[in-house]
Parts: C-alpha cells; structure tokens; sequence
C-alpha cells in the first residue's frame, strides 16, 4: 500500500475555492445589509445602496431602465473592494428595488420621487 498526498482535481479544488467564496461573501452581506437603504437585484447582480434614482426610457421594442446608485456595495466575490461610490446600470431586463429602511427623519421614498 502506497503512502502519501491524496490527489484532488483541479475542478475539486476550484469547487472548494468557489464555495468559500461565496460562503464569505454571503457573511459579508448579512454584516453590512443593515447599513444600506435599498437592495437593487437586477439579472447579473445584486447591490445595496443608500441613495437610487431610476428612470425608464421607452424603447420600440422594449423598455430600456435607467439605475443610478451611490454609496454602493456590490455582490461580487471577485472584486478586491466590494464598496464603490457609485454603480450606473442601462438593462432592458427586470429590475427589482426594494426599501430596507426609511432615510433617518424622513419619509420613506426613492430619490427621484416628489
């Protein structure tokens, strides 16, 4: 009976890489989600921000949104620094905005609304 290091794939030890990643970025999220207003969950990626505004250009076949976020964290495992300033997105897919909290003294609204 051979002695020694068992052998792992290439493909086993990207799938470990990938699931500690995401575990750690999962952790991450639930630290900082109390921090943020908004969750923005578009097709490619979920964000958290504190200020949105949107607008929606129509188009001849479909309409076209408009995001704008600032004080952003963005949901990618792959970036060195998750926090941003801001994040602008154009999609023709659906975009998904909810209120995680009120604007401390204020009403709770998007930032474009009067």
């Amino acid at each position: 009976m051979r002695k020694g290091r068992v052998h792992v794939s290439h493909s086993e030890e990207l799938d470990e890489f990938e699931s500690e990643l995401e575990l750690r970025l999962r952790r991450e999220y639930s630290h900082v989600y109390p921090l943020f207003r908004y969750c923005v969950r578009t097709y490619d990626c979920t964000y958290l921000c504190n200020e949105v505004e949107r607008d929606v250009i129509a188009g001849s076949a479909y309409p076209l949104f408009h995001i704008m976020m600032r004080d952003v964290w963005v949901w990618d495992g792959h970036r060195p620094s998750r926090i941003i300033p801001s994040v602008e997105i154009h999609t023709s897919h659906d975009v998904a905005l909810e209120f995680l909290r009120a604007e401390e003294g204020g009403p709770r609204q998007l930032a474009d609304e009067h």
